[in-house]
C-alpha cells in the first residue's frame, strides 16, 4: 500500500508539474478511493485557427502520472 495515500497528496495546489502531454499547474486535489487525484490546468500555447473550447486544457490525472517539474538546479 502506498503511504502516500494515507497522509497527504505528493504535490501542492498551484504547483507546476509535468506529465505525458505537457506541462500545467495543479488547481484542485481530491482523495478518491484511497488514491489522490489532481485537477491540472495545461499550460497554453498559442491559440489555433479555429479558436478554444472552454475547459480543453483542464485534466484529471492520479498521482502517479504527474512528475514534479525540476528547477534550475545544477
Amino acid at each position: 500500500m502506498n503511504m502516500n495515500c494515507i497522509n497527504r497528496p505528493k504535490f501542492d495546489r498551484n504547483q507546476t508539474v509535468q506529465f505525458i502531454g505537457g506541462v500545467g499547474e495543479i488547481k484542485n486535489i481530491h482523495k478518491q478511493d484511497n488514491r489522490w487525484t489532481y485537477t491540472i490546468k495545461m499550460r497554453m500555447g498559442e491559440k489555433p485557427d479555429f479558436g478554444r473550447v472552454g475547459a480543453e486544457t483542464t485534466i484529471v490525472l492520479e498521482e502517479q502520472d504527474i512528475r514534479q517539474v525540476n528547477s534550475d538546479r545544477n
